[in-house]
């Protein structure tokens, strides 16, 4: 009989774990998390049109201007003190701020070029700078975002 209320025990307290919520003023890390989820919906679409070979290029312009327009909203969320839980941020943010600005201009430059390339329509060009921006996200990704 007391294995049944141990488990039952368990499996309420393993209910009420969930993801950290961030009850800083601002809530900063919310914010970057919201902003970054953001990006990714607007990026990932493209990925799936070109990897389809259903290439569109009045759909992938579209796509192209809602993540520039989305581009710059997590990085000024990055300010001290905004390394806790829930953040998936690496303290190499704030330890290497150089290499972090390094690897977000990088970023920004890329979505500068696939906007163009997205202008142009030229499929070959949109290939190219997509795999570049996809490349700038993995980059930072590697030092910079837990696993």
């Amino acid at each position: 009989m007391r294995l049944p209320a141990v488990v039952l025990l368990i499996a309420a307290l393993l209910a009420g774990c969930g993801e950290v919520e961030d009850t800083r003023p601002g809530q900063p890390v919310k914010q970057r998390q919201v902003a970054f989820k953001a990006i990714v919906k607007a990026f990932e679409p493209m990925g799936v049109m070109l990897r389809k070979g259903n290439y569109d290029a009045d759909k992938f312009l579209a796509m192209a201007e809602a993540l520039h327009a989305r581009r710059d909203a997590p990085w000024s969320h990055f300010g001290p003190d905004t390394n806790y839980p829930p953040s998936k941020a690496t303290a190499d943010v704030w330890q290497q701020p150089e290499a972090f600005t390094k690897d977000k201009e990088a970023f920004i430059a890329a979505t500068d070029a696939l906007l163009a390339a997205a202008q142009s329509k030229d499929k070959g060009q949109v290939e190219k700078t997509y795999d570049t921006v996809h490349d700038a996200c993995k980059t930072c990704h590697k030092q910079f975002k837990e696993r």
